[in-house]
């Protein structure tokens, strides 16, 4: 009971949870200014690629400009969350209330438990249908930077003559202006894409989205192909 006590209140969370489509990093690109400080390792780099993507002029552009676009789709889902809202408070103010009895009833709060976490769940379910565009264009604007990632990561390492590339979390320490990458890679990735189309075409599906289909159907193309190949019996 406790479980659904706290999460009951749908409030602007669930909405809020629902637009979060990508990893909302804050943290900002470093500059990579040569340091003489200490030893340093040549050819060796730390990059943030995360980090890097949401700092990119065409990921940020796209932000601002996703307000006004999908605007319509950002009201409709917070009226409805309101909605929903109020519609939980009440069964949840008895739910608490009716728990806090002497001798409260089992049997009725764990059918007023379920039905607050049904609708719970109905409405997180409507709220990302309502938002379903706005996560195709986050997904879409992701995907147009993230092409032109590799080719910027690249073009980074080798004006800065460096063989290696490891990630922040794989290290315990470094000196951040010799080896930070990450607004090397940025420059590089705000000439190759200034900016991003915002709105994907009819029909476009995310790339994770894409794979899946295409590996199900190779499965299936190879199961009909094993099943062609059996001899049939006379």
């Amino acid at each position: 009971m406790k479980t659904i006590t706290k999460s009951v209140a749908l409030g602007s969370a669930l909405a809020l949870a629902t637009l979060s489509a990508q990893p909302a990093l804050a943290a900002k690109a470093a500059p990579a200014a040569p340091s003489d400080s200490g030893t340093i390792v040549p050819g060796l780099g730390i990059a943030n690629l995360d980090a890097v993507v949401v700092n990119s002029n065409a990921y940020k552009v796209a932000e601002q400009q996703r307000e006004t676009t999908y605007k319509a789709q950002y009201d409709q889902a917070k009226t409805r969350n309101d909605q929903l809202t109020a519609q939980i408070k009440p069964m949840v103010d008895k739910f608490n209330t009716d728990r806090q009895a002497a001798n409260p009833n089992q049997a009725s709060l764990q059918q007023q438990a379920a039905a607050i976490q049904q609708l719970q769940e109905q409405g997180k379910a409507e709220l990302q249908q309502i938002l379903q565009p706005v996560a195709l264009s986050q997904a879409y604007v992701q995907e147009q930077i993230e092409d032109k990632l590799n080719d910027a990561l690249k073009s980074a390492m080798k004006k800065r003559s460096i063989s290696i590339v490891l990630a922040p979390d794989s290290v315990i320490a470094f000196n951040g202006n010799a080896y930070n990458l990450n607004q090397d890679i940025l420059n590089e990735l705000n000439t190759a894409i200034p900016s991003a189309q915002l709105v994907p075409p009819a029909g476009w599906e995310p790339r994770r989205v894409r794979e899946a289909r295409a590996q199900q159907a190779a499965a299936q193309g190879q199961a009909a192909a094993a099943t062609s190949q059996q001899p049939t019996g006379r």
